[in-house]
């Protein structure tokens, strides 16, 4: 079986060290289609070096794209764990943010498989990573959930339940998103070069009618809408985001992020308006700094 869940679980964790630049930062924000009115001001603070903020789902890149120079192709190849491309979906993803995160910096990264959950005809393989700045100090911490299907039913734990529930209420505010058919295209540059997301063919044997838009890249679309439309345009305000992928975004495709607001938590549920408010993101919440 290509998951040994003992080995995968008493493995060492692994450290790397990530190192990017304002280029990746820029780069990053464009592909969640950032600068698109390059005239405002505030559009501008996310894709011109001068004053450039970094949205904190930056997180999930850093260190992996043009700078590293890292833009292969890979499987799901940890100790205990080699699982092919096709196979594999991202299913969840949390960031907790430490600390703002510089333009250009350097972190030691710690990555480890914290749990295996069998889900019966799939497996969730849970990744865990830690991000310190080479002083010691914590920057951020993330959890990815992997979907691999066919590798379940091997008897373990099928892991904790949570709600999608959302307030009985109609929702705050709803922010709208826009993505360009070219968007899948400019976030892979950041470091995701699975050809899920940019060859016809290979999303087709993947059941998919054409390449599809990261789930990254939507977790960082709405991050970036929320930031944007509740914020003040600061991303220090975010403390932690967590979402589950519901559905898959098609390049060219709108995102509407419905917000329930109660103090500093907000409950999200972001919906593609095109195909009849499918779900792309549930079980999301975000907390944030006042």
């Amino acid at each position: 079986m290509p998951i040994d869940v003992a080995a995968a679980l008493a493995a060492e964790p692994t450290v790397r060290e990530a190192n990017w630049t304002e280029r990746d930062v820029l780069l990053y924000h464009l592909g969640l289609g950032a600068g698109v009115n390059s005239l405002d001001p505030a559009e501008l603070g996310w894709v011109y070096e001068k004053g450039l903020r970094v949205l904190p789902t930056f997180a999930m890149v850093a260190g992996q794209g043009v700078s590293a120079g890292n833009l292969k192709p890979a499987g799901m190849n940890m100790p205990g764990i080699d699982i092919d491309l096709r196979k594999i979906l991202h299913a969840g993803q949390s960031l907790t943010v430490h600390a703002p995160i510089p333009a250009n910096g350097a972190a030691r990264v710690s990555s480890r498989v914290a749990n295996v959950w069998d889900k019966g005809k799939a497996a969730m393989i849970v990744l865990e990573q830690a991000a310190a700045d080479l002083d010691g100090n914590p920057l951020w911490t993330t959890e990815m959930q992997i979907w691999a299907r066919g590798e379940g039913g091997f008897g373990g734990d099928a892991g904790p339940e949570a709600s999608a529930a959302v307030p009985e209420r109609a929702p705050d505010t709803v922010l709208v998103s826009a993505t360009s058919p070219q968007q899948a295209l400019v976030y892979r540059l950041s470091g995701d070069m699975n050809p899920l997301h940019a060859d016809p063919a290979f999303a087709k044997m993947a059941g998919f009618e054409q390449p599809i838009l990261h789930g990254l890249a939507s977790f960082g679309i709405v991050c970036k809408a929320v930031v944007d439309g509740l914020l003040d345009g600061d991303p220090s305000r975010v403390r932690s985001l967590s979402v589950r992928f519901a559905g898959s975004v098609y390049p060219g495709e709108t995102i509407e992020t419905s917000v329930w607001r109660d103090g500093d938590s907000l409950t999200l549920l972001a919906t593609c308006p095109e195909r009849d408010g499918s779900t792309v993101l549930t079980h999301a919440t975000m907390e944030v700094r006042s």
